[in-house]
């Protein structure tokens, strides 16, 4: 049997024990790694202080506009909740977040919140975390485990965006190429449910290049891409960075369009200048909400609802207006 504390005691505990810890430590390389390395942050709404919860939120990284609006939704739900709400951000590292979700077990949140990197790697801390009695909620990439899953099903949105083009009269003799993130469990569903609707319809694959979700590296791997088959009909990238990094290396004007996924500024400023063609747009912040709400009624002891769907946009010239304000 797992006892737990109310969360106020909990709280207290924790401060007092990093209070002995810090008095008392030496260099032994025993010491507990700080959670987020720095990157930790901690808000609290109406509940703070009042011990109603806790959640702790591991997030891929605070960089991409995508995470950052999910997080003002989960604190936005958090302080209409009464709960105080803590991200860390794991900064692209799988083994990092894994270690976010154990110091969150550790200062005994209520519940857990996980944006996953890797859905495999991150498991043993999972279940760690459900072992002692803490629910989890994953945002954005499944995890079998988890309470609850909210989000897309990004294989099937994947295939959604292939069907797009081939209505559209956009495959047939036409060649493309991907800019994807092999680290990135999600968006190599995204690739493989686009690929099997597209490749069937007659497109020509080439090959994939590795952005590692981060857009300076995506950037530099659509340039690659693009000159190494400067005769490509338009290359396909399966997430944010990805997105921006491919609008900032092709030129709006040669033959390579951009299929990708998530909005930004830079990637509207695409799809006016004629580069991107559509964009798969996701509402992260309404992720954010609901999965702080999913954990909330878990906690008052309501029946998880396994899967939250929030639905995907496919946006084009013809819609992009109803998303301008957002991105200014």
């Amino acid at each position: 049997m797992t006892l737990r504390l109310p969360s106020r005691a909990r709280w207290a505990v924790a401060l007092g024990l990093a209070g002995a810890l810090a008095l008392s430590a030496c260099s032994t390389g025993n010491e507990e790694p700080d959670t987020g390395n720095g990157d930790e942050t901690s808000a609290g709404g109406e509940g703070d202080g009042d011990g109603d919860c806790v959640i702790g939120m591991t997030q891929i990284n605070q960089t991409a506009i995508f995470f950052t609006q999910m997080n003002e939704g989960a604190q936005e739900a958090a302080d209409e909740l009464g709960c105080e709400l803590i991200i860390a951000n794991a900064n692209n590292d799988s083994a990092r977040q894994s270690n976010d979700i154990e110091n969150f077990v550790t200062q005994g949140v209520d519940g857990i919140i996980v944006v996953a990197i890797d859905v495999n790697g991150v498991v043993p801390a999972v279940e760690a975390a459900q072992a002692a009695g803490i629910p989890v909620v994953a945002i954005d990439a499944q995890l079998d485990i988890a309470e609850t899953f909210v989000g897309v099903d990004n294989t099937a949105a994947g295939k959604k965006a292939g069907e797009w083009m081939v209505e559209n009269g956009l495959i047939e003799g036409r060649s493309y190429g991907v800019v994807g993130a092999k680290n990135s469990f999600i968006q190599n569903q995204r690739e493989d449910g686009f690929r099997e609707v597209i490749d069937a319809a007659g497109a020509t694959y080439t090959q994939t290049v590795n952005g590692e979700n981060v857009q300076e590296t995506a950037a530099e791997a659509a340039q690659d891409l693009v000159t190494a088959q400067p005769d490509l009909d338009f290359i396909y990238t399966t997430g944010e960075p990805a997105t921006v990094g491919a609008v900032a290396a092709l030129d709006p004007a040669a033959k390579t369009k951009i299929i990708g996924w998530d909005l930004t500024k830079e990637v509207i400023g695409g799809i006016d200048s004629g580069l991107v063609e559509a964009v798969i747009q996701q509402d992260p912040r309404q992720e954010g909400v609901e999965a702080v709400k999913e954990l909330k009624a878990i906690l008052g002891g309501a029946e998880p609802k396994g899967f939250i769907d929030v639905p995907i946009t496919i946006v084009t010239k013809d819609n992009v207006d109803d998303y301008r304000e957002i991105f200014n």
